[in-house]
């Protein structure tokens, strides 16, 4: 596991010959993307692409939940400073083009919260798979920027342009078995069956044809990448975002646990 000896938030072992398991956060604690985080969460899929030894990936959650976002740290950082905007900018275009890419099969188990980073490769994941307890939710307009991160590449494809528009600008929370139901992941299964059950597809995938796998995966995410342009838009926008009042506001009121209070108007 040398190649993976580098990363410090991601914890990734060998389950079993063919799979990889790659578990954020920690053991009793939501993952919440620090720099580090969010960086290593774009990189890794490129060392999971030449690892010839992986032939299926599959990430999950430790503790609380699959993935906590952003931290604010960083959130007011990226409000702050735009050469920290323009690195994140970078590293979550890659999160997704990266995913989408890399030629190993990937599912995701889906429990408790998932957003931020981590719903990124949850939900771009060739099988998806989430808890009955799963609670997906983009939060991007909540904190008063585009959603930008991946929504615009895939949601439109998983469960149409009604529902999308409707969970990205209200940012509702989608339960697993609301989220099978719309489209937006491949399966929803009971709490205590989905580590189980994400294993079960994996081993599954691992003894196929390689070749028959991945380059179906290839020739289906050419939808992705012909979204391409409306994600790239969606990201450009977001970081734009981030450069302006509404999105301090945000973090505010995620600070001192209120409601945001937006200006009434925008020229824009």
């Amino acid at each position: 596991m040398e190649r993976y000896a580098h990363y410090r938030t991601l914890k990734i072992t060998r389950a079993e010959p063919g799979i990889l398991d790659i578990a954020m956060g920690e053991e009793g604690r939501l993952a919440i993307a620090d720099a580090t985080g969010h960086r290593e969460l774009a990189d890794v899929w490129r060392d999971v692409d030449g690892d010839p030894e992986t032939s299926v990936v599959v990430v999950r959650g430790l503790g609380k939940g699959f993935s906590g976002g952003g931290s604010l740290e960083l959130v007011e950082a990226m409000a702050n400073d735009f050469d920290t905007r323009a690195r994140v900018w970078r590293e979550a275009r890659d999160i997704v083009y990266n995913v989408i890419n890399c030629s190993k099969i990937i599912v995701s188990a889906m429990h408790g919260p998932a957003v931020g980073a981590g719903l990124v490769v949850g939900l771009l994941a060739d099988i998806s798979i989430a808890a009955r307890n799963a609670r997906i939710i983009d939060g991007h307009t909540r904190l008063g920027v585009a959603a930008g991160d991946h929504a615009a590449i895939v949601w439109p494809l998983l469960c149409g342009m009604a529902k999308a528009k409707y969970y990205l600008l209200l940012c509702d929370e989608i339960r697993g078995d609301e989220a099978e139901r719309i489209g937006l992941v491949s399966l929803c299964v009971d709490d205590d069956a989905l580590q189980d059950k994400a294993r079960a597809v994996a081993r599954r995938l691992a003894q196929g044809s390689q070749t028959a796998l991945r380059w179906t995966k290839y020739s289906l995410n050419n939808w992705l990448r012909m979204a391409g342009p409306a994600f790239d838009a969606s990201l450009a926008l977001e970081m734009l975002g981030f450069s302006g009042p509404d999105v301090r506001e945000g973090l505010a009121s995620l600070r001192e646990k209120r409601a945001p209070r937006f200006g009434a108007g925008s020229p824009f």
